[in-house]
């Protein structure tokens, strides 16, 4: 076998190989052989055949499979050869494949790029004060208060007010034909909740319970259905009740009521104990993000177009699925698409380098995972998801699974490791977003960019 190595870029290669006509006479035998053991050929027992004979009626058929004993086989010793360990998966070019001639074909394919970390001690980050306002716990207590609130009959003759509550009947016409999906009996219609288009809430402030009007609007420029976006419309709209929200009082009574709390105070000084713990996970992550921001911005490293194209595809059907979920239009998230798709491949791009220099930083740091840190890991997830530790471990005897676990230990332990040997200033959220507002020629540059 002949082989060459070609750098077609930093991390583009390509091999040319040339199979030997003996290794090409010795795959095509092997080929009938196999074919002889089953063939059926007149004038011959099974499995007696003359090869000659074999030949004749499938030469043709054995072809593909000869090319594709010949590439993987050889292929692999190339690599071996030229010592390349490849990252993607080959594009395999190949001549046409014939006894009696050598057999030529290329392999083109990405290597892993040569890793450097500059870098990696004392990089500057800011992590957030943890900071609870009382006005925190006061909107805290104000949702229980309201989530315990009675709806309740306006007694008295007045009108619709916002935070009233509307039971309305309605319907849409557009040019005199009813609105498709616009119409509806006894619907519930929060007044200031800005659940209907804009004017519609408007139009029902000050009717009164069995008052009937016709209230005329137009569907906004940019509404989601193309349909009937920018058309005017009348809806026909009757007040059937009008319901008012009667919050409970705030005292000891209350605080009871709401769980195993001896008042006020103690409800107060959990929800602020609860608030801490969440908000300080939220810091610790959002200090892990920025240090592995910073770790990428002073190593850069060149990303291979096929996991670039790899992670982007997995993110954008990640995202997909999510908002179809939460009920979002194939076509919303094609645009969506064509305008946030430079942030798709930014974080893909992010995400492949900081894998890249964490496992880097792991190596020259002999980073190493434990059986007991696995064991504690999957104590972690148990007790985060309420199953059984026994059935954590029965999913982690996968060896994939494992190898993926391990792979998240490690990268937990290098960004400990960062933010341990890490220089931190902690400012208060509004120093924070001071400090990384755009300046007025990066507002210009994006607004340049957004308008081209």
């Amino acid at each position: 076998m002949k082989s060459n190595l070609e750098s077609i870029s930093n991390l583009e290669r390509r091999l040319t190989i040339e199979v030997p006509t003996e290794k090409v006479n010795e795959a095509f035998l092997a080929a009938y052989g196999e074919i002889r053991k089953n063939a059926e050929i007149k004038g011959f027992r099974k499995g007696k055949a003359p090869i000659d004979a074999i030949r004749s009626l499938y030469q043709d058929r054995v072809k593909q499979n000869v090319i594709q004993d010949l590439v993987q086989k050889h292929y692999v010793e190339a690599l071996t050869e030229h010592k390349v360990d490849p990252i993607s998966m080959p594009d395999i070019q190949f001549d046409d494949v014939a006894e009696e001639a050598p057999f030529n074909f290329s392999a083109s394919f990405e290597v892993r790029p040569d890793v450097e970390v500059k870098t990696y001690e004392g990089l500057e980050v800011v992590k957030e004060k943890l900071e609870i306002q009382d006005d925190q716990i006061t909107k805290a207590l104000e949702q229980m208060q309201k989530s315990k609130a009675e709806l309740l009959p306006v007694l008295e003759d007045r009108g619709a007010k916002n935070g009233d509550t509307a039971i309305i009947n309605f319907e849409g016409f557009i040019n005199g034909a009813p609105l498709e999906n616009g119409k509806a009996e006894g619907h519930e219609l929060l007044l200031g909740s800005n659940s209907f288009i804009p004017g519609f809430e408007d139009g029902v402030l000050g009717m009164k319970i069995d008052e009937e009007k016709t209230i005329n609007l137009s569907f906004p420029e940019e509404y989601h259905a193309p349909d009937v976006a920018g058309k005017p419309v009348d809806f026909k709209v009757k007040l059937t009740e009008l319901k008012y929200e009667k919050l409970p009082e705030m005292n000891d009574e209350f605080a009871k009521g709401m769980g195993d709390y001896e008042g006020m105070d103690d409800l107060k000084t959990k929800i602020k104990e609860d608030m801490e713990k969440n908000e300080s996970y939220r810091i610790k992550e959002d200090l892990k993000n920025r240090i592995v921001k910073k770790l990428v911005e002073l190593n850069p490293v060149e990303v291979p177009k096929s996991l670039l194209e790899e992670q982007k595809k997995a993110l954008i059907q990640d995202f997909q699925q999510r908002m179809m979920q939460q009920g979002m239009r194939p076509e919303d998230f094609m645009q969506y698409q064509d305008k946030w798709g430079s942030d798709f491949e930014d974080t893909a791009k992010h995400m492949i380098q900081s894998t890249f220099l964490m496992d880097k930083i792991a190596k020259d740091t002999n980073v190493d995972v434990s059986p007991s840190d696995i064991q504690t890991k999957m104590e972690e997830f148990a007790s985060q998801s309420g199953l059984d530790l026994e059935r954590v471990k029965e999913f982690y005897k996968d060896p994939e699974r494992v190898n993926r676990l391990k792979h998240q230990i490690t990268e937990e332990k290098v960004v400990d490791l960062l933010i341990e040997k890490a220089t931190v200033s902690e400012m208060n959220s509004e120093e924070i977003q001071k400090l990384e507002a755009p300046t007025e020629e990066e507002g210009a540059g994006s607004e340049n960019s957004e308008s081209k």
